[in-house]
């Protein structure tokens, strides 16, 4: 397998095995901030056990409806337990990594994300899909993670340590020009911790908002 396909993976198999224990798996707030509204569409990227997925069912109604979506096993299959064990019509959960989102251009409302971005390989190709599926207006909240300097190659490429929630980070200004480059033209930082150990290296948590132009 190629480093991509052992990322997955390891990714997969870690919160997989995370699904059904009581850590908190989250670097941030998103949905504090992304305020769901009656009829609205939203996605949940890395929505893991689904709890966020749940809140914004609530938030939207029956008239709206909410996507999880996550690649990792066993947090899908605990996401539709919960889910069905208390009746939700307007949810659903989709295995998919989030380079390709299965859903149709112009489709949502509200994209928020917790701590799952600095997983992914082609980070690009991510905020294409969000400006892709997001409708004219539509907004998206991510909480996420950026590195403080480069990661060292070792690590970078290290599956079980880019699983781990720090390996994968990238560099602020970086991170800001892959979203700029996807077509969003203002970057809102709406939360921003200071600098902290995580893993062998530094990082920075924040929590940000885009919206895809009328």
């Amino acid at each position: 397998m190629n480093t991509k396909s052992n990322i997955i993976e390891a990714i997969n198999v870690r919160y997989s095995n995370l699904a059904h224990s009581s850590c908190c798996l989250s670097c941030g707030g998103a949905i504090n901030h992304a305020y769901p509204q009656p009829g609205e569409v939203c996605v949940d990227l890395g929505s893991g056990r689904g709890t966020d997925v749940l809140r914004m069912a609530d938030a939207v109604g029956s008239n709206g409806y909410v996507y999880g979506i996550d690649i990792s096993t066993g947090m899908i299959a605990k996401s539709r337990e919960l889910s069905d064990k208390f009746g939700y019509t307007n949810v659903a959960f989709i295995q998919s990594d989030l380079e390709t989102l299965p859903l149709p251009e112009n489709s949502c409302d509200v994209i928020i994300s917790n701590c799952t971005i600095n997983h992914v390989n082609n980070k690009q190709k991510v905020f294409n899909e969000i400006y892709r599926t997001l409708k004219p207006g539509g907004r998206c909240i991510i909480s996420d993670i950026y590195s403080i300097g480069q990661v060292p190659l070792e690590y970078k490429n290290n599956p079980d340590a880019v699983a781990e929630c720090w390996a994968g980070s990238i560099p602020k200004d970086e991170y800001l020009a892959i979203i700029a480059q996807a077509g969003f033209p203002e970057i809102v930082i709406l939360e921003e911790s200071e600098p902290y150990p995580k893993g062998a290296i530094y990082v920075a948590s924040f929590t940000y908002k885009i919206v895809k132009p009328q």
